[in-house]
């Protein structure tokens, strides 16, 4: 059983790896802006859901107050850059660590609570950060903040004549995301939160400590979705609290992995893949109506997928092998 593991370990990563290199010729072939900002959007999503998956799909703390971390990546970032002008890549650092420290903060409390309980909190919490920025004077307030773009540079991460380099920054994010995920899963941490998440009394009378667990889940998925915050905030050269902190941020994050495979290391890839293209393309083709018919067949969709496949759309990969073993 062992050498099994650690034989589709090493092809999970052998396949990783591939896929980041075909990933990265794309652009080579793909020469069409608005397919290129597809491809970025569906990378940063990928990123951000694998992020999400930490907490809720590998603990089992499910939240839905992901945007909190996004915007106070975004935000942190910007206000560094344009109030004291310190370059993106230290704020975006920054935002990572004080939205992991933010993260620990809250789950003191939340952590406490179980189920719907801690749901609920995670909604509120993140409308309460969304209603502060959007009365903060000195952040922008409602009107939020435009980023003062001087041409293409890699030390201010601005770039004017190609979105390339926000794609290879996106794909670069993803794979960070996807292999924390590929080498905690293999931890102490990604069994104590495997553990924790199946049944948190046995795991704690087995000597795991339930709470930290859950803290260090909390943390480093919080570093993660802040560092999407501060690329998306750099991508767009201007934020306010809607559009970086809005409740369908946390949407968007929790549905490719729901979709993909909650708990699994390829569904939340394998989600974004699907989702966000379907997003983008139903708003675009089918959203200018103004009757809301790009919901309509985006929502159809979602849980056409949800009835057939309630374990995540990696579960196909599974009866494959499993009608392949059978012959």
């Amino acid at each position: 059983m062992d050498n099994n593991f650690a034989a589709r370990r090493r092809r999970d990563l052998v396949i990783a790896a591939v896929l980041a290199a075909l990933a990265a010729l794309a652009p080579l072939f793909v020469k069409d802006v608005y397919v290129q900002n597809i491809l970025i959007l569906t990378l940063m999503y990928a990123a951000l859901s694998q992020s999400w998956n930490i907490l809720s799909g590998y603990c089992g703390q499910i939240s839905l107050g992901h945007a909190l971390y996004f915007g106070i990546g975004a935000y942190t970032t910007e206000l560094l850059f344009t109030k004291f002008g310190v370059l993106p890549w230290f704020g975006m650092l920054a935002g990572g660590m004080i939205a992991a420290v933010i993260a620990m903060g809250l789950g003191y409390p939340f952590f406490r609570l179980r189920g719907h309980y801690f749901v609920i909190a995670t909604i509120v919490i993140a409308e309460i950060g969304l209603l502060l920025f959007q009365n903060w004077e000195w952040a922008g307030a409602a009107m939020g903040i435009t980023i003062p773009v001087r041409g293409d540079s890699w030390l201010k991460f601005q770039f004017l004549r190609s979105k390339l380099p926000y794609f290879y920054f996106a794909l670069a994010l993803c794979c960070l995301a996807w292999f924390v995920t590929w080498w905690l899963e293999d931890s102490k941490w990604g069994f104590w939160w495997r553990a924790v998440k199946d049944n948190p009394e046995a795991a704690e009378s087995l000597g795991v400590v339930v709470f930290n667990s859950k803290m260090g889940a909390a943390a480093v998925s919080a570093f993660l979705v802040a560092i999407g915050g501060a690329f998306y905030a750099q991508f767009l050269a201007y934020i306010d609290p809607e559009s970086v902190m809005g409740f369908q941020f946390s949407l968007l994050m929790a549905l490719p992995a729901v979709l993909g495979g909650i708990g699994t290391l390829w569904g939340p890839v394998l989600g974004a893949v699907i989702l966000i293209p379907m997003t983008e393309l139903t708003r675009s083709f089918i959203g200018g109506s103004g009757r809301g018919v790009d919901l309509i067949v985006y929502g159809t969709l979602i849980v056409l997928i949800a009835l057939a496949l309630p374990q995540g759309l990696v579960s196909l990969f599974s009866r494959f092998k499993a009608k392949g073993a059978t012959r």
